[in-house]
């Protein structure tokens, strides 16, 4: 005798389970379809009473509308009559150029009642008789034949045209009244039905609820386990995305950091070669040669200098000095600039918009950002070509924003650039403002100006936008917000290369901690024909002050142990308030720079400074 195994029913009990899984899904398809469609009945009739009803009352309404016109014309017509002042026949005109369309809505809203027509016809008729004694009576007072008017008005016939409106009127509105209650016992009989349908409704989707819950039981733990799987995979992944995010950081940062070292290492190299070179030819007497051998070594770190800030400028952490103007003057005074960087080969026109916005944002970053764009227009533009600068009023709205990341709506200066050169593929386009990424020769730029220009705008809450076609050129969008102030807009001075000296009897105290910036600081003053008092703390600063004796401006570093810049002013103020103030720092996070903008009403010069801009910002300052 063969036992059976326990299995061997199993395939017989999934199949029977299976149908009766199946009848029971068909019967919750069937009661919720009938619950739905019951629903959607009920709400319909409700829908039908409430418009009827609502079509009562606006019958209602109009033959209210109705009554009050036809009284407004009567005491118009009336009014006059007793002034005979035509300013009292506004009121009578307005009824009469009102009254026909007002007849003919009612005439629409009861075309549903054959009764409910007639009386309309009926009113007309009564309104159209009150309106030829009303019209009678005005033109005969109109042609001075004011008591036959009156006599009109004394007879009767308005008062039993105006009893024959009024009691049209009432009848239609008793009829309204008999329909309205009628079509409101209807609606709230359809809204208790629609709320025990809802009940009902709402009675099967418990039900269905536990039915699903009963079936569904036997597979949450199957379901369980799976998500549990399916976490486990996407821990997996992000942990796996996370390294890859990691990886590419790090090779970014091998990018910048290989970048930076190799340019650095050629700018030392030239410093530091050219300095050996005037150290040995100045023993020669070789002035000439030393010369030259100076000059090398001040282009080199003019160089280092100027990567600086653009590194500082692509993080985004450059000091700003944000300024009030007028974008169309700044781009015109650098006509003569640009030909001369560009050279005889590239034709410049500007395009510059009537009436344009202002801007309030650094000028010299603005500069150096047309210089930029305009020296990588000429790159692209080796035969010769046309370089278009244009500024236009522009607004980037929401639906813009949403496909632009960081881009704020509103309004915006536009400026942009536009060669006709060999043009970007999209490739290009998309690294374009990474930075030490170029496509020109090696030795031909840092591969730091566009991400210059990039993280200026970004920092000034601007944006920045290419478009470009390969054989037909490039143009480059900047947009910087508009300015909606009052003040004044900043007044752009002439371009002068000259250095500017002291005036006698001109004393700077030059607070600054490291010696040999101190000691170079002090020798740059001194050419420039000032007299220096140097200190090495705000200590002794405050000390100087104290003892008296005439000081014009104090120039101090703002990072200082013991006493930071900023502290010393306030106290240096307290102690002279004419006292003129200029800091200076190699920092770009500090007491006087905010969100990467320099405080109002500071004067700052950036570390590492040359006897030029030195010698402007002192005058600046100085002479107000």
């Amino acid at each position: 005798m063969v036992e059976e195994g326990p299995g061997r029913d199993e395939p017989l009990v999934d199949r029977r389970a299976n149908a009766r899984q199946a009848i029971l899904a068909a019967v919750v398809f069937i009661l919720l379809g009938v619950s739905v469609i019951s629903a959607v009945w009920v709400s319909i009739l409700q829908r039908d009473a409430t418009d009827r009803v609502q079509h009562t009352l606006e019958v209602e309404n109009r033959l209210n509308r109705l009554g009050r016109i036809i009284t407004m014309a009567e005491t118009g017509q009336r009014s006059f009559l007793l002034t005979q002042r035509l300013d009292d026949l506004v009121d009578y005109n307005r009824a009469v150029q009102t009254l026909p369309r007002e007849l003919g809505n009612l005439d629409r809203a009861t075309m549903d009642n054959a009764a409910q027509r007639q009386n309309v016809a009926q009113l007309a008729a009564a309104m159209q008789v009150k309106l030829d004694q009303l019209a009678q009576a005005t033109r005969l007072a109109t042609s001075g034949k004011r008591s036959e008017a009156l006599q009109i008005v004394r007879s009767g016939q308005g008062s039993t045209s105006s009893k024959a409106i009024s009691d049209i009127i009432g009848r239609m509105q008793a009829v309204e009244e008999g329909l309205l209650a009628k079509h409101r016992l209807v609606a709230d009989a359809r809204t208790n039905l629609g709320y025990g349908v809802l009940a009902i409704s709402s009675l099967l989707v418990i039900v269905l609820a536990f039915i699903v819950r009963s079936i569904n039981s036997r597979h949450i733990s199957d379901l369980e386990e799976r998500n549990r799987a399916l976490s486990a995979v996407i821990a997996q992944r992000a942990q796996a995305e996370s390294q890859v995010r990691q990886l590419q950081k790090m090779e970014a940062v091998g990018q910048l950091t290989g970048g930076i070292a190799h340019d650095f290492n050629n700018m030392l190299a030239i410093i530091t070669g050219s300095l050996d070179l005037a150290r040995l030819r100045l023993k020669r007497d070789d002035v000439g040669a030393t010369l030259k051998c100076i000059d090398n070594a001040q282009e080199g770190a003019q160089r280092a200098a100027s990567l600086t800030a653009q590194l500082l400028a692509f993080a985004r952490s450059q000091p700003l000095e944000p300024r009030i103007i007028e974008p169309n003057r700044l781009v015109g005074s650098m006509s003569e600039l640009l030909r001369r960087t560009l050279g005889e080969r590239i034709e410049i026109e500007t395009v510059l918009a009537d009436g344009l916005w202002r801007v309030n944002a650094d000028p010299a970053q603005i500069e150096s950002a047309l210089v930029n764009l305009a020296v990588n227009a000429r790159d692209a533009m080796p035969d010769g070509g046309k370089l278009t600068i244009e500024t236009a009023n522009s607004e980037l709205d929401d639906r813009y924003a949403r496909t632009h990341e960081d881009v704020r709506p509103g309004q915006y200066v536009m400026l942009s650039v536009t060669d006709t050169g060999t043009g970007m593929p999209q490739d290009v386009i998309d690294r374009a403002f990474e930075p030490f990424f170029t496509t020109k020769d090696v030795g031909r730029g840092t591969g730091l100006g566009l991400s210059q220009v990039f993280g200026f705008v970004k920092q000034s809450n601007g944006h920045l936008k290419i478009y470009s076609e390969l054989g037909k050129g490039t143009t480059v969008r900047v947009y910087l917000p508009r300015y909606v102030g009052d003040a004044a807009s900043t007044e752009l001075r002439e371009r002068d290369e000259s250095i500017m000296r002291a005036v006698d009897g001109e004393v700077i105290l030059v607070a600054e901690d490291d010696a040999e910036v101190r000691a170079m600081t002090v020798g740059m003053l001194a050419e420039l024909g000032y007299r220096v008092i140097e200190t090495g703390s705000g200590a002794e600063a405050l000390a100087m002050l104290e003892k008296g004796g005439e000081v014009t401006l104090l120039f101090t570093d703002i990072v200082m142990p013991g006493m930071t810049g900023r502290e010393l002013a306030e106290k240096a103020i307290a102690i002279r308030p004419s006292l003129k103030l200029l800091y200076t720092t190699g920092y770009t996070r500090n007491s006087i720079v905010h969100n990467g903008m320099v405080d109002q009403g500071i004067a700052f010069i950036q570390k590492p400074f040359a006897l030029f801009g030195l010698s402007r910002k002192l005058r600046e300052v100085i002479d107000g």
